[in-house]
């Protein structure tokens, strides 16, 4: 199994990654350049951004019952979060129309297939996809990311979005985003499957770096990250000060160190996860009944 056009690099120039990327088409090769700045330039930054994507989806309460409802997230919350992993991380790797990406797609059809959700709320979810790692990198990133690397994003979600028969959506990135912000308007509010769900999360990532005892501490620097109109949708209270200066004045600290560190010679992938250990099969992620 080969990643898209995947060498090693040799040089050590924090912008030879990008250099590569003004050389490439959006359109043409968003492919190639998602996989380059997703796994060379900000492999951590992608991952962070997407946990927060995944929290805003559960901003909106007709999504967050039915998810509630599954008991995935409440029962089995790090296998539901090892399982988008893998499978986002697999597409983001080797490609949509990859072998691997196909059968993760393929995988993420059949998951999605057992439940009754509408064209727009898979179109929200993809959307989130692309524009959560953008807004993420505006706050934090260690350089900005290119037109190219943005256009390059839409690209390749919109493709994957076709994969997964979406429908409508929309042929432009200006076009997505007010979809995007259109909806969040619409649909964003309070409700307490939201709160539940996004609960469980809150905790499954504060499980992975603090002890029980310091997770009301580390709440408040997750509902940090959060704009006003998500953390509304959870019912979470404002983060304190001393919360917000912390976690802006860390990953300020760690954008500024990034610069004078040498470039990533290797793609990142995904490692040994919590859940499987051992490896898995794409035929092993979701619900074992679907």
């Amino acid at each position: 199994m080969k990643a898209l056009g995947l060498w090693s690099y040799k040089e050590v120039n924090r912008f030879a990654i990008l250099r590569e990327i003004e050389g490439l088409e959006p359109q043409k090769d968003h492919q190639r350049i998602v996989f380059l700045s997703a796994s060379y330039d900000f492999p951590w930054d992608t991952q962070r951004a997407l946990e927060l994507a995944l929290l805003r989806t559960f901003a909106i309460p007709k999504s967050s019952e039915l998810l509630l409802a599954t008991e995935e997230f409440t029962k089995r919350t790090q296998k539901r979060y090892d399982d988008t992993t893998i499978l986002i991380s697999t597409i983001g790797f080797y490609g949509y129309d990859s072998p691997e990406g196909l059968a993760a797609i393929r995988r993420m059809n059949q998951m999605h297939g057992r439940y009754a959700i509408s064209n727009d709320e898979f179109l929200y979810v993809l959307s989130t996809f692309i524009f959560e790692p953008i807004r993420w990198n505006a706050r934090y990133g260690w350089r900005k990311l290119s037109d190219k690397e943005k256009l390059a994003t839409f690209y390749f979600w919109r493709e994957v979005g076709k994969h997964m028969n979406i429908r409508d959506i929309p042929e432009s990135y200006e076009r997505l985003e007010s979809f995007n912000r259109a909806y969040e308007k619409e649909n964003f509010a309070f409700s307490e499957p939201n709160k539940r769900l996004a609960e469980v999360t809150r905790d499954l990532f504060l499980s992975w770096v603090l002890p029980k005892s310091l997770w009301p501490l580390g709440a408040n620097m997750v509902y940090a990250l959060m704009d006003d109109s998500m953390r509304q949708a959870f019912g979470f209270p404002k983060a304190s000060l001393w919360a917000k200066l912390t976690v802006e004045t860390g990953l300020w600290l760690r954008k500024q160190a990034l610069n004078f560190l040498p470039a990533r010679q290797e793609p990142y992938r995904l490692g040994v996860t919590r859940t499987y250990p051992q490896g898995y099969e794409i035929k092993q992620l979701g619900p074992s009944r679907s």
